[in-house]
């Protein structure tokens, strides 16, 4: 899987910024990724110590050396991983406990905010383009591939976004909830498996008066959630989960676990780097054929007639990103897809 890539003509872009150029040897030990952590803690309006060409340059660097091993047996995220799988260590829980246990004291020593994923511009307009899409829906408008989603806001807004149930998943330090907040929605769930992400987003939205998000540590892999949501955000955690070496396995169970958590009638709003809006739409039908695929054999086996609907529909994806041409061909960096749970 390539990092920071060439979205094509048609697809959303944005800068990957959660990445870091680190040498194998520098990557042994839980201290070591400490240390690693350190260097490239976030560097953002919201208080940084490596101006962004910087970080921009370390996270292309990164990304574009992680390439992924064969699948091997699968391994919880929690080992460790060996030297071979340096270039996928952004696909380990220890990586990113790591690098939240030194936001969190950068944010309790400097009242820094910490990373931005994707920055501050790319989350602005997937809080926007998200709730035009929410509004539209909830009048019973679906948008379709060739409509464009219009962010014009009304005095009903509001009263609809309040109805919507929101999960962000892979939360980090929780700045999209607070964004979504800004917007109008107002039931707001984030979570992550690191438990010092947590403690950094529920300090954050305290201190910004964004009490009422409530953030739980929870593994969407394994997730202990019950609750259905009508609207899920996945803001680069498919991502991070590809970069696992055990990535492919990983990103079914994903699938797996994201179509239990979305609300029939819901929406998934996913933004990537490394997948194109084509990709993305790829891997959801690969993901509603396999679920296909299964009913048909219980009904086989059952002599029961089972719902062969696919559990997604691919419904929109923001054409706002900025685009740059390289090579003969137009593209952006980042793509946000918007699926609807049937």
């Amino acid at each position: 899987m390539a990092g920071i890539r060439l979205q094509p003509e048609d697809s959303d872009v944005s800068q990957q910024s959660r990445a870091v150029a680190v040498a194998a040897s520098d990557l042994v030990s839980d201290d070591d990724r400490s240390v690693a952590a350190d260097s490239w803690s976030i560097k953002s309006e919201y208080g940084s110590t490596l101006d962004d060409d910087q970080r921009h340059a370390d996270a292309a660097e990164a990304l574009s050396n992680a390439n992924l091993r064969p699948n091997s047996d699968y391994s919880s995220d929690k080992d460790e991983p060996d030297s071979e799988a340096v270039s996928s260590m952004l696909g380990f829980q220890s990586y990113w406990d790591a690098a939240y246990a030194d936001e969190l004291t950068n944010f309790r020593e400097h009242g820094h905010t910490g990373e931005v994923w994707f920055g501050v511009d790319v989350m602005e307009v997937v809080a926007s383009w998200t709730k035009a899409l929410c509004v539209e829906i909830s009048q019973g408008r679906i948008p379709n591939d060739v409509d464009a989603v219009k962010a014009e806001a009304s005095e009903l807004d509001d009263k609809l976004l309040s109805s919507w149930s929101v999960l962000d998943i892979g939360t980090g330090n929780g700045l999209l909830l607070q964004e979504l907040a800004k917007q109008g929605f107002s039931d707001l769930t984030g979570t992550d498996y690191s438990e010092r992400a947590v403690n950094l987003a529920q300090s954050l939205a305290d201190r910004d008066g964004f009490s009422n998000i409530k953030f739980l540590v929870d593994d969407v892999l394994e997730t202990k959630l019950e609750q259905e949501f009508q609207l899920v955000m996945d803001k680069g955690t498919l991502d991070a989960i590809g970069l696992h070496p055990d990535g492919p396995v990983k990103r079914m169970m994903y699938w797996d676990s994201v179509s239990k958590l979305v609300a029939p009638g819901g929406i998934l709003v996913i933004t990537s780097c490394n997948s194109t809006k084509d990709e993305l739409i790829q891997e959801v039908e690969s993901f509603n054929q396999r679920k296909i695929s299964t009913a048909q054999e219980i009904e086989a086996s059952k002599d029961e007639e089972s719902c062969r609907e696919p559990p997604f529909q691919y419904v929109s994806h923001v054409r706002t990103y900025p685009t740059f041409m390289f090579g003969g061909s137009v593209g952006s960096r980042v793509a946000t897809v918007a699926f609807l749970r049937k």
